[in-house]
């Protein structure tokens, strides 16, 4: 119940700011437009293999509303923010695990992102593009909880980040730098099996290309079941690694007299 509440709280807080976050549904659609029209123009000369043009646009479309959910989330779940303010002390001595207390928080600000932002954002290029569903329900069962995965795993990757600020002055370097990992090795805006050969290697050793590409190869219909194994892997390690950071992150505060 208490996380449910945490989660809520998040999303209603959001719920005020509905009318400001138009402007960022408006910018989304129009770079995701702009990256589609690119590959229609590169279509016009090229099979784009498995995919096709429409696909390929279809994959454009399902990426850039799926960064709301599984790359567009809070700066190191709020921690750098608290470390400055003296208020991470404060978080550790409550009642329940930080790390489980900034995930309910932040599955609240992802379920708002997902209604008013993904969804809206698709909705436009679904028109726009004349796009279609995928034919089989499984497609977009397997879609979602990839999607799901995607979004765990941003949570644990940005809670990470946000506990390295107990060591470092300024933690927003690596939050940017997330991002360009996520353009590069997530299959944001290049199917992974277009890169190079070493880049995929290396692509395929961290837990980038269950951001973006898998899911959205799912929901293209494309997808192996597989796959969800490595999604599973990602989230078992990335939770062990958060328990581990908040074990390290609760020590640092202690020896400082936080």
């Amino acid at each position: 119940m208490l996380y449910f509440t945490l989660a809520s709280k998040a999303y209603a807080r959001n719920l005020q700011y509905r009318g400001a976050h138009m402007i960022h549904n408006i910018a989304s659609a129009m770079f995701g437009f702009l990256y589609a029209s690119i590959w229609i123009g590169l279509g016009a000369d090229y099979s784009l293999g498995e995919y096709g043009t429409q696909g390929m646009v279809s994959y454009i479309a399902f990426t850039q509303s799926a960064l709301w959910v599984s790359s567009f989330l809070t700066n190191g779940l709020g921690i750098p923010q608290s470390v400055r303010t003296g208020h991470i002390s404060l978080d550790l001595m409550r009642p329940v695990h930080l790390f489980s207390h900034l995930m309910a928080r932040e599955w609240g600000q992802i379920a708002y992102q997902f209604v008013y932002k993904s969804i809206p954002i698709y909705l436009v290029y679904f028109f726009v593009f004349s796009l279609s569903l995928p034919d089989q329900a499984s497609s977009l069962l397997y879609a979602a909880m990839a999607l799901a995965g995607a979004a765990y795993l941003s949570i644990c990757i940005n809670y990470l980040i946000g506990a390295s600020a107990l060591w470092t002055t300024e933690s927003s370097w690596l939050y940017w730098g997330n991002h360009a990992m996520i353009n590069l090795l997530a299959g944001f805006f290049i199917p992974i099996e277009w890169l190079p050969g070493w880049l995929q290697n290396i692509a395929w050793l961290s837990p980038y290309p269950y951001l973006l590409y898998v899911p959205t190869r799912f929901y293209l219909g494309l997808g192996s079941v597989s796959a969800l194994w490595g999604t599973l892997f990602w989230c078992l390690l990335l939770t062990l690694a958060c328990l581990l950071a908040t074990g390290f992150l609760r020590r640092k505060v202690e020896v400082q007299g936080g």
